[in-house]
């Protein structure tokens, strides 16, 4: 079940938000098991192959992550800090990171076995199961947190809620124990209904604009381009390939941040407050602001288990410079399960080395900053071209998936808009796949995403999310005339969108994080 079906906004949602401000009325601990089962209708929705009937082998996987990861980590709060516990946490980890393997690496595995001795290992086909890649780093986080002893011994219902809760649960953001059980154990949430009602409805109307209207609308022009690179029959001229580029970087940017909106606006419908993922990205000035604002929460992870136990930037540059590339390369295969998926992620290890080198260097010369346009434009167009191979990793996934398709669309994409294919504009009308009217229009969003303000900052003055106090740009500062009240004329700003959504309704397209 997706955020934009018909089934979730008219059905799911709306009993659900009944059904637990009915009950939280006599037992908080009740209103919160219902969502707990509401939760787990949402997940357990969700079947591989509708024909052959509803299948619950993947509810039944996601209660026995939660179960086990429960009882390991009451046993790690017992044994903090210990040598017993230490072996426990590895069994558990290790337990965790295997059911994730198995599940979304053993094609790649099979894969790669194919391409490098041509022979073909036979294995079962393992289908992926929705969201497995953001609970099984959620509960991980849990574990390792309960062994240095930053846990409470909280209660089962809380524990399951924190980590299938629907708005996060299919694709993020990747929450800590810390933000959301806090939240559930207090006695405050269900105050101020309406104001959560109409602040939670906004950014949800919003989420689904940019969903609907914006990314789906884009996502053809991506598709038609990328899908003729991977087929060989001819290259991209250099401004379709830049096309390309920019279509899928502003589909993407949209997808992800309507999802995140909506995450956070369905949340907010129950009074909690979900973690800020997503913050105008791409007005970053530099590839380390840019992963301080996009998926915001995942690179919180990756620092903070990963690139600092590894030991960050304490061991000199050189140690440094390789634990950002080990670091954002497993980043990438994060994201697929595929060597695309891995090259998008070593690319941006590289960037953040050479921002790290540039910026020790212009330290050391006293050199003034690029002007801000100039570095915007830089991070921009970097992070366009690492795009290329994330995108061309789709050609990758599947039981038919070709390494070589993905890897032949990533050359040819980047080296026509390296101008090494000509330097030709438009095709002729007889080779062209899409109209040049409809790429200007969608190349023309660049300056949404530029001159517009984020919905945080839209919605900041009624606390839309947590951590925005951490974010380039997120302090309150003064009230601005362009943000949202709780007033008749947003209310029908609201309602215009969800006129533009409903016009655009006509089919139901995933997210593109929900296949991570």
């Amino acid at each position: 079940m997706v955020f934009n079906s018909y089934t979730f906004l008219l059905l799911l949602l709306p009993l659900t938000l009944l059904g637990f401000h009915l009950v939280s009325k006599h037992s908080l601990r009740g209103g919160f098991a219902w969502l707990v089962i509401a939760s787990l209708v949402y997940y357990g929705w969700w079947t591989p192959d509708r024909e052959a009937g509803w299948q619950p082998d993947y509810l039944i996987l996601i209660l026995a992550s939660c179960v086990g990861n429960y009882l390991f980590g009451r046993y790690l709060a017992r044994h903090k800090g210990s040598r017993t516990g230490k072996g426990m946490l590895t069994l558990g980890v290790v337990a965790n990171l295997a059911l994730l393997g198995y599940y979304k690496y053993s094609g790649l595995f099979a894969r790669t076995f194919a391409l490098f001795t041509g022979e073909d290992m036979s294995i079962p086909d393992v289908i992926l199961p929705l969201g497995i890649s953001f609970f099984t780093f959620q509960q991980v986080a849990y574990l390792v947190d309960a062994f240095r002893g930053e846990t409470e011994e909280y209660h089962f219902t809380d524990y399951l809620l924190f980590v299938t809760f629907f708005p996060q649960l299919i694709a993020g953001p990747i929450v800590h124990h810390k933000e959301m059980l806090p939240q559930f154990q207090s006695r405050t949430i269900g105050e101020r209904k309406w104001l959560n009602y109409s602040a939670g409805l906004t950014i949800l109307a919003i989420g689904l604009f940019k969903k609907v209207v914006i990314a789906d609308n884009l996502a053809p022009i991506a598709t038609r381009l990328f899908t003729l690179a991977a087929s060989g029959e001819r290259d991209l001229t250099m401004a379709e390939a830049w096309t390309a580029a920019i279509t899928y970087g502003l589909q993407i940017y949209f997808d992800f941040s309507g999802y995140s909106d909506m995450a956070i606006g369905a949340a907010r419908l129950f009074g909690i407050r979900l973690p800020v993922n997503f913050h105008s990205p791409y007005k970053t000035t530099s590839i380390t602001d840019f992963w301080r604002c996009w998926h915001i929460t995942l690179s919180r992870f990756l620092r903070d288990y990963l690139y600092i136990p590894l030991g960050g930037n304490r061991k000199g540059k050189s140690r440094r410079y390789t634990n950002l590339l080990i670091t954002m390369g497993l980043g990438g295969l994060w994201h697929g399960a595929g060597w695309t998926f891995l090259l998008w992620g070593l690319l941006h290890g590289l960037y953040l080395c050479i921002h790290h080198g540039w910026f020790a260097l212009r330290k050391k010369l006293a050199w003034p900053a690029i002007p801000k346009p100039l570095a915007v434009g830089l991070t921009f167009i970097a992070v366009l071209i690492a795009w290329v191979p994330f995108r061309a990793g789709s050609f990758e996934q599947g039981p038919n998936g070709s390494t070589t398709a993905a890897l032949e669309a990533t050359k040819s994409i980047l080296s026509s808009m390296a101008g090494l294919n000509g330097w030709d504009g438009w095709p002729d009308r007889s080779a062209v796949v899409v109209k040049a009217s409809h790429a200007f229009r969608a190349v023309m969003c660049v300056l949404l995403v530029w001159l517009l303000p984020s919905t945080q900052q839209f919605m900041r003055r009624y606390q839309p999310a947590l951590g925005l106090n951490h974010l380039p740009d997120g302090r309150l500062g003064p009230r601005r005339w362009w943000q949202w009240r709780p007033r008749p004329a947003w209310a029908a700003f609201v309602i215009v969108l969800l006129l533009a959504v409903l016009h655009q309704f006509d089919k139901v397209s995933e997210f593109i994080y929900f296949q991570f």
